[in-house]
């Protein structure tokens, strides 16, 4: 095989983390072995190369032996990618057999908009919170924020195990041994391993290649979606880790850092990875749900601040003092495309239970601070109270599993336990109809 591979052995300049050397017929994004470090291109002048070497440059010479592959990172797409673990590479952590399959170069361009189809099909995620409050539609791009030490790995497992798609891509970026073997143990204890693909970068492995994972997760979506006509959910945890490894990239090769020290290009980096969701006119489709962790709860940090201007709404998790559960936050969530299937493809009523419920939870939340300003409570005040507590417990707690009639089933027996139906403002014609009737 050498005998057509391109072998240099004067590199010109090393840095932290890259090494430069003069080379021609080289294309970007291409592999290199440095050494046998493995490395990639990242920068072209003239005949001037640099490589980014993933696991760092320490012990290379500057009469290493660099050789050029001739191809960027790929992956071998098939249906045997369900059901196994991969590194960033692509290459099985399972210890099974390297699959069968086409060899795709990762990192493709995103779907021209002309072969996009409005989002519009429901994707129920069986976390009652999510799917009363921020409906999910296939097509769909948007962020799970989180503070670090929330479950947010728990939730995406639940989401994954619950969720109502044929396959679901797991792009761990940064993960710790044990989050890695919780998701193993819970896709498996489950029965659910044949529908997951799971791409695995741990706290072990060098933290450059995290930047791999999200390309292989969408490389191995877009084969089931594009292929398969199959309904394909891509979950991302942790982002903030991801943009932890670009910035690690741009800091050693020199690059002014931007806003908290994160690359320049970090909006463009993170774009390529959200408009990879779209609903194809043939009913294939990828939805994306990425975790962002934020440091101090900052939601103004470069990462989570750029993430709400690509992303069509944002999931808030957060500890509910008064039930000790964490929730999917009715205020600080949104959804902006849940619109598109609440009413359509879930009963007529739950717009309107929607909005009742969050309007009451939001009279409890004023109740609440009257009451930590020592001024009186009205009745009203504290029947919105313990509305507000039940309403977390039963509907917005992530541990809560619900289909979308149930949830608003229980929504009417929460609204029925504590008000009058004139105290909810819901039409009249559904009142008739769904009011729970002692």
């Amino acid at each position: 095989m050498k005998a057509f591979q391109k072998i240099f052995t004067k590199i010109t300049q090393i840095t932290k983390a890259t090494c430069s050397l003069k080379a021609t017929g080289v294309g970007y994004d291409e592999l290199a072995s440095v050494d046998g470090k493995l490395a990639q291109v990242v920068k072209i002048m003239g005949d001037e190369v640099t490589l980014q070497v993933f696991s760092g440059t320490e012990g290379v010479r500057t009469n290493a032996e660099v050789v050029f592959m001739g191809k960027a990172p790929s992956l071998k797409v098939g249906d045997q990618l369900a059901g196994r673990f991969f590194n960033a590479y692509g290459e099985p952590i399972d210890g099974g057999p390297m699959p069968e399959g086409e060899d795709v170069e990762i990192g493709g361009p995103s779907v021209n908009p002309v072969r996009r189809k409005q989002p519009s099909e429901l994707i129920a995620t069986g976390i009652a919170g999510i799917d009363l409050n921020n409906t999910l539609v296939t097509g769909q791009k948007i962020p799970f924020f989180a503070d670090p030490d929330q479950p947010f790995n728990q939730v995406m497992a639940l989401v994954a195990l619950r969720a109502q798609s044929d396959k679901i891509i797991l792009g761990g970026m940064g993960l710790s041994n044990d989050d890695y073997l919780f998701f193993k143990n819970a896709f498996s204890n489950a029965g659910a391993l044949d529908r997951i693909v799971s791409f695995i970068n741990t706290t072990e492995d060098p933290s450059v290649e995290r930047i791999l994972i999200p390309d292989m997760a969408l490389c191995a979506a877009e084969y089931f979606a594009v292929k398969k006509n199959e309904k394909v959910l891509v979950l991302l945890t942790d982002m903030t880790n991801y943009a932890d490894a670009l910035a690690i990239v741009s800091n050693r090769m020199d690059q002014i850092p931007s806003k908290d020290s994160m690359p320049g290009s970090l909006y463009s980096d993170l774009a390529k990875i959200y408009e990879k969701a779209v609903q194809f006119p043939e009913g294939g489709s990828i939805t994306i749900i990425a975790v962002t962790t934020l440091s101090g709860g900052d939601i103004t940090h470069a990462v989570p601040d750029n993430t709400g201007y690509i992303t069509e709404g944002q999931l808030y998790l957060r500890k509910d003092s008064d039930i000790g559960k964490v929730i999917v936050d009715p205020f600080r969530s949104l959804s902006r495309l849940k619109q598109n299937v609440t009413g359509k493809k879930t009963r007529e009523d739950h717009p309107q239970v929607m909005n009742a419920a969050v309007r009451l939870y939001a009279d409890a939340a004023n109740a609440k601070t009257k009451l930590e300003n020592g001024f009186d409570l009205t009745d009203y005040d504290n029947r919105t109270l313990a509305f507000a507590k039940d309403y977390s417990e039963k509907l917005l707690a992530i541990d809560v599993n619900l289909n979308t009639t149930e949830m608003l089933d229980v929504a009417w027996n929460l609204l029925a336990k504590y008000f009058q139906p004139a105290e909810v403002n819901i039409k009249q014609a559904l009142v008739d109809k769904y009011w729970k009737k002692d």
